[in-house]
């Protein structure tokens, strides 16, 4: 058909006044092929009541003449243009067909089909400019406007795109958030359902991320810019299904590269159609009318419209979740993965240190707030992740942190700090402790990172830290094992305790640890090369070159490196695992979809072709019926736009 299923470029909707909401829904009459399909079937409503009441050829048949020039003008010099190209356009075909009606005299026949052809092509187009709306509404949720704040606190109303990274921006109760940043000064909650669907607002105070788009709850925020306007979460949903939009799935080429030698085919068997029956003494008209017939309901176009709607529909719905399909080529691959690799370091788990356990040793006088008091006074200005991990666990528990002096930091070994007149080091238990201590073996066997924390000389105490296991890690394992039919691998580059240990809890059997990055890559093409179509999730620099082996390779978005964002074919933006099972169910149910689309434009046409072969098919029938398979697979394709469909795919997927 003429319209195309590639969404326009889209652009931020602007108010039409101050405190109106943009407008989301693309208005059908904004769109050329729904006027021009209104024009043709304006006139040719016009003429019918004029020719079946006998009135004069001159009032009726001009009225006609306009019908087929707004209706097929378009689709006629688009076929055009592909001739030009050696290509032979079913657009044009259909044309040809109702000049060639209109040619034996079946005019209103031959007005028929344009008016049905291009009321088809504006509602494929209207379907198309809806996929594009459920992304521009992200768009538009990010304000066009911004205060910003100088260095002398004085305020200016911008431009997002004008911020830059540095920049601070002032976002007053019940705003949006102009940019993504970190909160400098104040506390608030903050509605974030939009990017990560939290159903309820989320506390935000100093030091925490805060996302473009989000709305701000009855508190000020003084926000610090961390991405530019064209980087933000939004903007680059947006940017990776428009990028996706323009791909096209395997089922798609091998439709289209069948679809030359069809139409070559179908032009042949159109002339058999017409010739054969004169051979034999058949009426001209007769004969010409049947091979018009012919033409329109063998066309394609039902077929060519089979694969693209459920596959750009499942990348729109999953960009809406939070999961960037960077391809319609990606979205049918997933549906086909039938074994999953998994990094453990920020995939599994959430990438960040914590403390797990505070344990006072015996003799050192000190209870566990004390302990972890006097150690997070000597770490804080450290900058090392473990350094962290021991401050914001003294903070999460509200201790006050008392000024460090003399602080000093050894690499590889720890820190010394005086505090409170008293002489305190926090490092690892093999430099700091002579004396092996059992609780050190506990906890490293546990998978847990065993820091020293020495008063005066005397060891005081023991701190294990841990990276956390994510909390929908467990589901999510068990959720891709039953969809894949395989249980999921661990490969880690962590020792073998942690490993072992992180696998336990996350339901792993096959954990491989200690891995380079280029032990990763071959146990994928191990897999890969055993038949498996292997699903790989990681964040880092060193997943990057599995990520690229792999059948498909999906990067956790908000810690995710730049080199793993760019090499995986999906991300997940808002960092949540169960989103992964999710889109892999969406991706089957598009494919049953494509399935379904390319049945029913196979019974039509065979049914149609039959009836005009074997039978009597009229040919306003023939146009229904063809133009009629042609909208519904589009339609169905388009199932999985709404809301439902992501609900039953993660239902599916997590089930």
């Amino acid at each position: 058909m003429t319209s195309t299923l590639t969404p326009q470029p889209v652009e931020r909707a602007k108010p039409e006044r101050p405190g109106t909401a943009p407008r989301r829904r693309t208005r059908v009459l904004a769109l050329p092929e729904a006027r021009w399909a209104a024009a043709a079937t304006a006139f040719f409503l016009l003429a019918l009541p004029l020719q079946l009441t006998g009135a004069p050829a001159w009032t009726w048949g001009p009225l006609y003449a306009l019908s087929y020039v707004t209706g097929g003008w378009e689709p006629g010099w688009e076929g055009l243009k592909a001739l030009k190209d050696r290509t032979l356009d079913v657009d044009l075909l259909m044309v040809v067909a109702a000049l060639g009606a209109a040619a034996i005299g079946q005019v209103m026949d031959g007005a028929l089909l344009i008016v049905i052809f291009a009321t088809s092509g504006a509602l494929e187009a209207l379907a198309t400019a809806r996929t594009a709306d459920s992304v521009r509404g992200l768009l538009d949720l990010a304000p066009a406007t911004a205060t910003r704040l100088g260095p002398d606190g004085a305020e200016q109303a911008v431009s997002v795109e004008q911020l830059t990274v540095g920049d601070t921006v002032l976002v007053r109760p019940g705003e949006r958030v102009g940019a993504d940043g970190r909160v400098l000064d104040g506390a608030s909650e903050v509605d974030q359902a939009t990017i990560t669907g939290e159903p309820l607002p989320v506390p935000k105070e100093r030091g925490d991320e805060v996302f473009a788009g989000t709305l701000n709850g009855t508190g000020a925020l003084r926000i610090r810019v961390e991405r530019d306007a064209s980087d933000s979460v939004i903007a680059r949903i947006v940017r990776m299904v428009q990028e996706a939009s323009e791909t096209k799935a395997p089922t798609q080429l091998f439709i289209e590269k069948v679809e030359q030698r069809y139409s070559l085919g179908m032009v042949a068997a159109t002339l058999a159609v017409f010739l054969v029956p004169l051979a034999f003494g058949a009426q001209l008209t007769d004969a010409l009318l049947r091979a018009m017939t012919f033409m329109i309901v063998a066309s394609p176009c039902a077929v060519v419209l089979a694969t693209m709607p459920p596959l750009l529909s499942a990348i729109a719905n999953a960009g809406r979740h939070g999961v960037l399909v960077k391809s319609a080529v990606v979205m049918e691959r997933l549906g086909q993965v039938d074994a999953v690799a998994l990094d453990k370091t920020g995939t599994l788990t959430e990438g960040s240190p914590r403390v797990t356990d505070v344990l006072p040793l015996p003799g050192s006088g000190l209870d566990e707030g004390e302990l972890l008091t006097l150690a997070a006074a000597a770490e804080r200005p450290s900058e090392h992740p473990l350094a962290r991990a021991v401050v914001d666990a003294a903070h999460e528990r509200g201790l006050d942190l008392p000024d460090a002096e003399d602080f000093t930091s050894a690499p590889g070994v720890g820190v010394t700090a005086v505090i409170g007149g008293r002489t305190v080091a926090v490092g690892a238990p093999a430099r700091l402790l002579d004396d092996a201590v059992g609780t050190v073996a506990e906890l490293e066997e546990s998978g847990r990172t065993a820091v020293l924390v020495v008063v005066d000389g005397t060891p005081a105490g023991l701190l294990g830290i841990a990276d956390r296991l994510r909390p929908d890690a467990a589901a999510t394992v068990a959720s891709l094992a039953r969809l894949t039919g395989t249980a999921p691998v661990l490969l880690t580059g962590d020792n073998a305790g942690a490993a072992a240990h992180l696998g336990a809890e996350a339901g792993i059997d096959d954990v491989r640890a200690g891995l380079l990055p280029q032990d990763k890559l071959a146990a994928v093409q191990e897999m890969e090369s055993a038949g498996r179509k292997v699903l790989v999730l990681g964040d880092g620099v060193n997943d990057a070159p599995a990520l690229a082996a792999a059948h498909t390779g999906i990067a956790m978005g908000r810690a995710g490196s730049d080199l793993a964002l760019e090499t995986a074919d999906a991300v997940i933006v808002r960092d949540e695992l169960a989103a992964v099972p999710a889109t892999v169910a969406l991706s089957r149910r598009a494919r049953r979809l494509v399935v379904q689309n390319l049945v029913i434009a196979g019974v039509f046409i065979t049914g149609l072709v039959v009836w005009d072969l074997a039978g009597d098919l009229p040919l306003p029938l023939g146009v229904a019926g063809h133009e009629g398979s042609t909208v519904l697979v589009g339609l169905n394709g388009l199932r999985l736009l709404r809301e439902g469909a992501w609900q039953r795919a993660a239902a599916e997927g997590n089930g």
